[in-house]
């Protein structure tokens, strides 16, 4: 990454090697990073050291319009999956 960026991860912890996201971090190379999910969940790492990290513990999703739209979705799922059935 660009010297100054930041690194938001939310998609999956595996993605981003903790270790050497650290190591840029303390550095200076990476200016921040945000995180919401881990390779290891709840995170215990020495991320939570350091001043220039947001570590949320895999909330994320937890804004009420995000759980509104899953809600919405999963009753739609459930409709469309019960007029499937009834088709048959």
């Amino acid at each position: 990454m660009r010297k100054g960026a930041y690194l938001v991860n939310l998609s999956r912890g595996e993605v981003v090697d903790e270790d050497a996201l650290y190591e840029a971090l303390k550095s200076g190379h990476l200016a921040g990073a945000a995180l919401d999910v881990f390779s290891q969940e709840p995170y215990a790492g020495p991320l939570v050291q350091l001043d220039n990290v947001v570590l949320t513990p895999h909330i994320g999703s937890y804004a009420r319009e995000s759980r509104l739209e899953m809600e919405i979705r999963a009753v739609k799922n459930l409709i469309e999956a019960i007029g499937d059935q009834s088709l048959q």
